[in-house]
């Protein structure tokens, strides 16, 4: 959508003024909310214990406007603008980190996302979660806070982690008289890592990607699209033999496609750009 800053950089004619969006758009299509590591980019460390030359990447990020600055990175999360048959939109979030809020001031308002209308989580960790009490602000407003939860998919593993990190999210019978309580009403629907087991978010069928996270730790990527196959992986240190399969047969069976986003995902230093599928 925000198209006018080619390859993350500024334009050559010293432009650095942030790119207004263009009208809504009948094709789906996909925003970068970050491409950054847990602790985000700029690190915080290197900015109040700077070191001797100071680090250039982060120090550049606090010259550069964040719209049009390849060196400032918020929490890795995907937005998937989905443009239904019949021409609605649906908003599907995959991952809402530590940075959840400043994505929203920041990339919703450029890109008039109104809502966001299924959450998918790749895993538990606080740099795919911890934004989840701000889910609040993407969701209508009431005075009773009666309203239709968000559906949230995620593992049954990642579930039991975040009943102890957010039991007040986990919703729990009310008691007779008892009001809802005013945080993000959510709809927590457990889906297996298994790649034989799709399931459908906002009318987009999703297909998990099981991968090793560290060591041991099994992290969720994600294969979806109808006319373009995208296959989204933001936590991996290596493809379990199943997984890696899955990955060939489409580079092979759509490699002008597929190829390319995964060369965009690996490259892309641009947060908030959006684009089309």
């Amino acid at each position: 959508m925000a198209a006018a800053v080619p390859n993350g950089h500024p334009s050559a004619d010293g432009d650095d003024s942030p790119p207004s969006p263009p009208p809504s758009s009948s094709s789906s299509s996909l925003v970068f909310l970050g491409t950054g590591c847990s602790s985000a980019v700029p690190n915080a460390r290197c900015l109040i214990q700077p070191s001797d030359p100071p680090c250039a990447v982060c120090s550049q990020s606090l010259s550069v406007p964040p719209e049009v600055n390849p060196n400032y990175r918020c929490n890795t999360s995907l937005l998937i603008d989905y443009c239904q048959d019949e021409g609605a939109h649906k908003y599907i979030i995959i991952d809402v980190g530590k940075t959840f809020r400043e994505q929203v001031l920041r990339w919703f308002v450029c890109h008039k996302i109104p809502c966001v209308d299924s959450i998918i989580l790749t895993h538990e960790h606080a740099d795919a979660i911890l934004g989840l009490d701000d889910i609040r602000v993407v969701q209508p407003f009431s005075p009773t806070n009666d309203i239709d939860p968000t559906p949230i998919y995620l593992s049954q593993y990642a579930m039991d982690s975040i009943s102890q990190k957010f039991p007040y999210l986990v919703k729990k019978k009310l008691k007779e008289g008892e009001e809802v309580r005013r945080v993000a009403q959510l709809d927590w629907r457990i889906i297996e890592s298994d790649l034989q087991k799709p399931f459908t978010a906002s009318g987009l069928q999703f297909v998990p990607l099981p991968v090793i996270h560290g060591e041991d730790y099994i992290c969720l990527g994600f294969l979806f699209g109808r006319k373009s196959k995208v296959a989204y992986i933001s936590d991996v240190s290596r493809f379990p033999p199943s997984t890696e399969d899955v990955h060939l047969i489409y580079i092979f069976e759509m490699k002008s496609t597929t190829t390319n986003l995964f060369r965009v995902i690996s490259k892309f230093s641009l947060c908030g750009v959006r684009h089309n599928t």
